[in-house]
């Protein structure tokens, strides 16, 4: 008897690991930055998720897409409660997939948060080669987050790190359209760099000799859900 109840237990041990995350694992041993429970609303959720990514070999980047951030500075209606005590990233994560509207995709080494609306496959088109093998070949600062930042505030760390002709430039009509950054990176290279900013403004680049060319992105994979805000 004894023997069959560690051969379920084994077996449903088994199962768990084989469905776990891959990111699941480094997520959980990062902390949120609090010791007991926690809301995470419009006022604070974008920032502390944010701040709370940490080095490692898996998940390098923790991009909020605009469908995700809207849900918080458009709708007010995303609100997630945290009950563990000292949270981590992890938890916050699964609230946020449990009690809102935002969902979590991983495109190693970005985890995506978004809704339904968002396309998930950023677009970059390569019209000149060397220019695209010089984005493969930079890195993106060690570290940064990205809160909330608009084009031109976002402008300087592109110029930086990529040394090319990009557009559009400073207090371009072009860029008005064009979401609010919301992202945290460490040590992405810099097609993964480009990718992460791509998604989090929801642009589509294109790669020409010695410059980058960012446009928006005018696709949706569903209808966004007009549900009434939390109360």
């Amino acid at each position: 008897m004894h023997r069959i109840l560690l051969g379920l237990i084994l077996s449903f041990l088994s199962l768990a690991l084989r469905a776990a995350e891959p990111w699941e694992a480094p997520l959980g041993a990062m902390s949120l930055g609090v010791t007991s429970a926690i809301v995470l609303d419009q006022k604070n959720c974008v920032d502390v998720m944010l701040r709370a990514l940490q080095p490692n070999d898996v998940v390098k980047a923790l991009v909020f897409m605009p469908g995700a951030t809207d849900e918080f500075y458009m709708f007010h209606r995303a609100r997630a409660t945290v009950t563990n005590l000292m949270p981590s990233l992890l938890d916050a994560v699964v609230a946020l997939t449990n009690q809102t509207h935002i969902r979590v995709t991983f495109r190693p080494p970005l985890l995506i948060l978004h809704t339904d609306e968002d396309p998930l496959e950023p677009l970059i088109e390569i019209k000149d080669a060397a220019t695209a093998e010089k984005v493969r070949l930079t890195v993106l600062s060690r570290n940064g987050v990205y809160n909330d930042m608009d084009w031109d505030h976002l402008l300087p760390v592109i110029k930086k790190t990529y040394r090319v002709t990009i557009r559009p430039s400073y207090h371009s009509l072009d860029s008005w359209h064009f979401f609010r950054h919301s992202f945290a990176a460490w040590n992405l290279g810099g097609w993964e760099a480009l990718e992460a900013i791509s998604m989090a403004g929801k642009e589509r680049i294109r790669i020409e000799k010695k410059r980058l060319i960012f446009e928006g992105d005018t696709r949706v994979r569903n209808r966004p859900k007009f549900d009434p805000p939390a109360r």
